[in-house]
């Protein structure tokens, strides 16, 4: 049936419920809205203006640069200017301006609703933005950290003030923002696409969000790992990274470059990502090598993970480890430029149109060439040797980024505003945007590799008066200024009113994706109705596809008990199999955020009782946040989503969006206690005498009952799900009340063993790691506790049952990857001391 033929009564009562449904809250209540629209819209014009703000501190060191012997800057200021600039661009620009972006356009180009944990995304926005001022905010009391945005230890761990804790806890709170996201993101890709978007029929853009995530989830927790160890000697005087009592300096090395090499990556796939989305559009065709460019992406982020030495051909490491860490820097060329290529062959075969998107993009392709370019002369490492440190270093890190990530992320702001805002930036403003910024850029930056090879070491504040540096340091500070104008412009266009301005086209630029579909002016809603798709360029290839939409033709075209729904299907072939509730409007995912900032925050300043009361409350918040909203039992089992399908309301274990966000989620913690075990043995192959001659051991009998404690904990989650699937809920609580009872035993023998042995973790770093591991895991066990608790609780409250245990499920999966952890820190801290 045609659209036209459709009740007319019958679709304004279906947009009616939905608009009720999805309506965005009013006044003060705004804040607790949860729609990807307005938490993306937030989080990214929270990233610009982080990005402005840090632009702010290059231009304050480009004037101190200016001239030789300036003293506009003090030494100490420049240092804390140049740490939070290069940490603002990375954790709070480049990094969160992905997950905004993907927020916002993802559930559109998947034809979804939303994403499928609204407020874990605005918990996270909310945890971004108390983290990143309390950073950033540094600045301006003087107590920003100031040993670079690397941290290197022992510089970091024994300076003075609370710049460097600020750094550790501050950042590592992002962090949890960052993984929140990506968790969101990635359930987003995989279970919230519309019946019929096989996996190889997926946009591109949801392909490269998929890859980013997946890294992010591996790249992330190295990171926080090292922050770990790294706050235990700032506040503990445990010796990780203290070579006088056994400690080694480049243990962070390795552990941040894990996260920092792969992040150049996780910054670039993303970018990459919209031109992927442009380029077909400005060349009116489908994109050549779309299975290239996937499988290209995918192994562009594999490869990402084994360059890490790159950024340590200088630390004395073994000839043979050189070798391989080269090579690996020049293959991950090959995916790279495949996905260029099949970028040009697009614009060559296609009819190009000529637009301001397209001119950011083509500015982008020249800049990132030029800059792989260089890096394919740092992977050389006698190359490396000679400019390491110098400003080419400063000048091929900014080609990369600017042509990798800013060009791009400009390109798309000017392409999808039309989308967001439903009006066009203005064109000619837009040219000159491009041209101040693009030739402000190379003035700037293309000057570096010729100071840097006639010797200018990056990271001072002056320098001495030779006429080789002179000049190109005075030019690159006028090129700083002259892309300072082209922001300032941008941000004008941006922000300024346009409420008299007329509403864009519904696809102003004739593209073939389903985003282009909304509404216009906009709804709240998203998708009026979830299409069938059977196209890679649906709006392309399926006729009268968005009208049928529009008239509710299509699934979920109503919400007759005004809840917010979006379907749930497979992974591979997209079949429907849930009608998922999602969550609404709620200030709980504030306080939550709120009170995980404290417990960050006051540890920076070495007050830990309000600490320790704000981590009760993000607890409370958090199980009261589950409590009311996740897994109800819903009045009926089963929901008419249109078009003769009946889906059930509710979905527990592997057919649930929230078990894979618990397993997507431990994958990445995972990850981290991987990398304390990383720890453990590196410090056994790089030193002779670890553990020492005359160390003592956990006590091994304590250790092995702890594990073996921790082990019945977990088997005893598995058979209260088990039982309580058959119906047998007494014998299921019985066991949830036994499970968390040997979790707590488990926790008593793990501290008795170290206890008991007597191990000092202030005098040796061998005793340090393993009052580390002990920590971990504990904590770790603790939050299994909390949630075998909360199972029986709900079950005693009738929320769960047989039929309708999700939480189960979940909590269960959590506990799989526990009897790890148990089992790997029994046998780390407790046999392999033993045997070596």
């Amino acid at each position: 049936m045609l659209a036209e033929q459709v009740e007319p009564r019958v679709t304004a009562e279906g947009a009616a419920q939905l608009r009720a449904a999805w309506k965005t809250p009013q006044g003060v209540k705004y804040l607790t809205a949860v729609n990807n629209s307005e938490v993306g819209l937030w989080y990214a014009l929270t990233c610009f203006f982080f990005m402005m703000a840090a632009g702010v501190l290059a231009l304050l060191m480009r004037v101190q640069l200016a001239f030789p012997g300036n003293d506009f800057l003090s030494a100490d200021r420049f240092n804390q200017f140049f740490t939070m600039h290069g940490s603002a661009m990375m954790f709070l620009f480049a990094v969160p301006m992905f997950e905004a972006m993907a927020i916002l356009l993802l559930p559109a180009f998947l034809g979804a609703r939303d994403m499928p944990f609204p407020r874990l995304s605005a918990f996270g926005y909310w945890c971004f933005l108390i983290g990143g001022v309390f950073v950033f905010g540094s600045v301006l009391f003087d107590a920003a950290p100031s040993s670079g945005w690397f941290m290197y230890p022992p510089l970091a761990t024994q300076s003075e003030g609370v710049g460097s804790d600020i750094w550790l806890l501050g950042l590592s709170f992002i962090e949890v923002a960052s993984i929140a996201a990506a968790v969101e993101l990635i359930v987003g890709v995989l279970k919230c696409r519309p019946p019929g978007m096989r996996i190889n029929l997926m946009p591109l853009y949801g392909w490269y969000v998929l890859v980013v995530g997946g890294m992010i989830l591996f790249a992330f927790p190295p990171l926080i790992a090292g922050d770990f160890l790294f706050e235990l000697e700032r506040s503990f005087n445990w010796p990780f990274f203290d070579p006088e009592r056994g400690g080694n300096p480049l243990l962070w090395q390795h552990l941040f470059w894990i996260f920092g090499h792969p992040e150049v990556y996780i910054i670039f796939l993303p970018s990459i990502a919209i031109a992927a989305m442009i380029v077909p559009t400005v060349a009116n065709r489908p994109i050549v090598g779309y299975s290239w460019i996937v499988l290209s992406a995918v192994g562009t982020g594999f490869l990402s993970f084994g360059l890490w030495v790159h950024h340590m051909f200088t630390t004395g490491l073994p000839s043979l480890s050189l070798g391989f860490f080269s090579a690996a820097s020049e293959s991950v060329v090959i995916p790279t430029g495949i996905q260029l290529f099949a970028f040009l062959a697009t614009l060559m075969v296609g009819r190009l149109t000529l637009s301001v998107p397209m001119l950011f993009i083509a500015g982008a392709l020249a800049i990132f060439v030029f800059g792989g370019l260089t890096g394919i002369m740092l992977a050389l490492v006698p190359f490396d040797w000679q400019v390491h440190d110098s400003y080419f270093i400063v000048a091929h890190l900014h080609y990369t980024l600017f042509g990798g990530m800013v060009f791009p992320v400009l390109a798309g702001v000017y392409y999808f505003y039309p989308f967001l805002r439903k009006k066009m930036l203005s064109e000619r403003i837009g040219k000159w945007v491009f041209w101040l910024i693009f030739i402000g850029f190379n003035v700037t930056f293309l000057p570096m590799h010729l100071s840097g090879l006639r010797g200018m070491p990056r990271r001072v504040f002056t320098y001495p008066d030779e006429p080789g540096l002179n000049l190109l340091n005075l030019i690159s500070t006028v090129g700083a200024f002259i892309i300072a104008i082209g922001f300032l412009l941008f941000a004008w266009d941006l922000l300024r009113p346009r409420r008299k301005h007329p509403l864009a086209p519904l696809n102003p630029w004739n593209a073939g994706t389903l985003e282009w579909s909304n509404d216009v002016p906009a709804e709240a809603w998203g998708s009026r109705s979830i299409p069938y798709v059977t196209s890679r360029y649906p709006l392309w290839d399926q006729t009268k596809l968005v009208e049928r939409m529009h008239a509710g033709r299509y699934y979920l075209p109503d919400a007759p008990e005004h809840k917010r729904e979006t379907l749930i299907t497979t992974v591979l072939d997209a079949r429907p199999i849930q009608c998922m509730r999602v969550t609404g409007p709620a200030w709980i995912t504030l306080a939550a955020a709120g009170f995980t900032g404290g417990a960050f925050i006051f540890p920076t300043f070495h007050v830990y009782w309000p600490a320790i009361v704000c981590a009760a409350f993000a607890i409370v918040c958090i199980l009261y946040w589950l409590w009311t909203s996740t897994a109800p039992i819903p009045p009926k089992e089963m929901r008419d989503v249109g078009l003769g399908l009946k889906l059930p309301i509710y979905a527990a274990g592997p057919a649930s969006a929230g078990w894979w966000g618990v397993w997507i989620t431990m994958l990445g913690d995972t990850t981290a206690f991987a990398s304390l075990v990383f720890g453990y043995f590196f410090y056994w192959t790089a030193s002779a005498d670890y553990p020492p001659a005359d160390a003592v051991h956990a006590n091994g009998p304590l250790i092995f009952t702890a594990s073996l404690v921790l082990l019945c904990s977990w088997a005893l989650t598995v058979a209260a799900r088990e039982v309580n699937r058959r119906g047998r809920v007494a014998m299921a609580r019985v066991l949830l009340i036994a499970a968390p009872l040997c979790a707590v035993g488990g926790i008593a023998a793990l501290i008795a063993s170290v206890l008991v042995a007597g191990l000092d973790p202030v005098s040796h770093v061998y005793p340090a790691t393993v009052w580390a591991f002990m920590v971990w895991a504990c904590v770790h066990m603790g939050a299994g506790i909390i949630m075998q608790l909360y199972c029986l609780a709900r079950s005693l409250a009738g929320r769960m049952t047989p039929t309708h245990d999700a939480d189960l499920w979940n909590v269960t999966l959590y506990w799989h990857f526990m009897a790890l952890t148990a089992a790997v820190t029994g046998l780390v801290i407790g046999l392999f001391p033993r045997m070596m």
